[in-house]
């Protein structure tokens, strides 16, 4: 689970603009039509030796250790294809790599093609923590397609002491103390930490540190209706209408029933979510970096009315809405940035309602589902419904609740090509893969959505300065080369590799 979320929150945090990251898992596809009877575990203590088939298997013999390094060779030449061809930032490298051999082919592999390395390691000894982590996390894994809980727990606890055979730990103290990685013992008791060597590898780090797998429930829902709904309008800071305070209504009376254990409701800071939370009679956090989507310009317009006044920022908006930042406001690439300690905090969290608006909807979503940036902005996310998260292994089971309380419809569906060919195209006219390092909504000035500050009046001495001649003060702004990062998965014998 550790690695699948680590592969989930990397693109949320801000490549998911362009190719972002990649996953590949080693030999678990390719090899899974090829292994034995699950009960028979020769292959797995005696790798170098040829695979030997008992009973009505009619599988050739091979060579398994050969088998395993060929299958790692060709996911990472993927990785590498991904990395230097396509662009992309992070690959993720989740195989069974649980001896000095196999992680040496990694780090060779890395050096050959300037490639940075940091290894996860998870580590389970606690007989309770292991029993809970199989049952939670391969259940739902899909090594293990239509498996009741007994065979699960069976299976696994027999590979689990094959690896131990062959399994050599990351040594911090001696034989591995150059390299970068991050042991988590007991899914998250401690934790040990060595070599960090850059921002990317600090917030993996700092995101393990912050994640865990006890069972719990994420509910997502927008404020009731609001009167500016009602028109048409975006952004503002209305209160609720007539069927919005009903939909608050209901929502008090779903939770009771519920009974939902140490419920927190976290809100944001405008008065459709506030309202909306007050009719609850429970008590609640206001979070500013909840606040919807900063429309800049156009708060406070309807659709129409930006078409008419700003058609040129209608079409860039529609042409590519995930880049887009409104003149004076914010993209969803920028509200995505301001929301990471959000979800930061929500993976700490138990059970927490979150009441919120669409845009910011729409991301919560897109991370806990792992939706990319294309579907991201065009995400369904009514009125007046609920969203039932629950975080397992390998993904997020989600429920939609429909409090059947009426509601305006204010999802539009992604348009049509309308872009008009003599523009220049929204990527160059918006500095929007720059995100804002500031999570303040307060609206900025035209020129700070472009990337740069506005230039302050000259004074009549400065201007006579620069009329003459005089040399000018420069500044030099430094921007940090991208990072390629591989990062990949090791596990104890407790906590095989397939336990993510």
């Amino acid at each position: 689970m550790k690695i699948t979320s680590v592969a989930r929150c990397l693109p949320w945090r801000g490549s998911c603009s362009g190719p972002g990251i990649f996953r590949v898992r080693s030999s678990v596809g390719i090899l899974h039509d090829q292994l034995p009877d699950p009960h028979c575990y020769d292959w797995l203590t005696s790798p170098g030796q040829n695979l030997r088939v008992q009973e009505t298997h009619t599988l050739p013999q091979l060579d398994w250790g050969a088998h395993q390094r060929q299958c790692a060779l060709v996911a990472l030449e993927d990785v590498k294809a991904y990395l230097t061809e396509d662009s992309g930032q992070i690959a993720v490298f989740d195989a069974t790599n649980t001896t000095r051999e196999r992680r040496a082919l990694i780090l060779n592999f890395a050096e050959e093609n300037s490639f940075k390395v940091f290894f996860v390691e998870s580590v389970c000894d606690d007989p309770d923590v292991i029993a809970a982590n199989i049952l939670e996390v391969k259940v739902s894994s899909p090594d293990y397609p239509e498996r009741n809980r007994e065979n699960v727990m069976e299976d696994f606890l027999k590979r689990i002491e094959c690896y131990k055979v062959t399994y050599q730990p990351l040594d911090p103290d001696n034989y591995d103390k150059d390299l970068s990685f991050i042991k988590v013992i007991n899914v998250g008791q401690r934790f040990l930490v060595n070599k960090v060597q850059d921002y990317i590898q600090s917030k993996i780090v700092y995101y393990l540190m912050n994640i865990h797998v006890h069972p719990r429930t994420i509910y997502l829902c927008r404020h009731g209706e609001s009167e500016f709904n009602l028109l048409g309008k975006i952004g503002g800071d209305s209160g609720l209408s007539v069927r919005g305070k009903q939909f608050a209504q209901a929502l008090r009376k779903f939770l009771e029933e519920q009974e939902i254990a140490d419920l927190k409701v976290w809100t944001s800071q405008l008065k459709r979510t506030i309202q909306t939370a007050e009719s609850l009679g429970v008590t609640y956090e206001q979070w500013k970096i909840l606040n919807e989507i900063d429309a800049g310009v156009c708060e406070e317009m309807t659709y129409a009315e930006i078409k008419e006044r700003y058609p040129d920022e209608f079409a860039l908006r529609d042409e590519e809405k995930y880049l887009y930042r409104y003149p004076g406001g914010e993209s969803y690439q920028d509200l995505v940035q301001r929301l990471e300690p959000v979800i930061m905090e929500l993976e700490r969290q138990g059970n927490v309602l979150v009441i919120s608006h669409q845009a910011v909807m729409r991301c919560l979503l897109a991370y806990f589902l792992d939706k990319g940036a294309d579907e991201l902005p065009y995400l369904r996310c009514p009125l007046h419904t609920i969203f039932k998260l629950t975080p397992v292994a390998y993904g997020c089971k989600v429920e939609t609740i429909n409090l059947n309380v009426e509601a305006v419809n204010t999802h539009r569906d992604k348009p049509t090509n309308n872009f008009p060919k003599n523009q220049t195209p929204v990527r160059m006219r918006r500095n929007s893969f720059t995100p804002l390092s500031s999570s303040n909504t307060v609206r900025r000035p035209r020129n700070y959505s472009v990337g740069s500050r506005p230039l302050k009046p000259l004074s009549p001495l400065r201007a006579l300065d620069m009329q003459e001649g005089a040399d000018q003060p420069k500044t030099q702004v430094s921007i940090p080369a991208e990072t390629s990062l591989a990062v990949h998965r090791l596990s104890s014998p407790a906590s095989p590799p397939l336990l993510s």
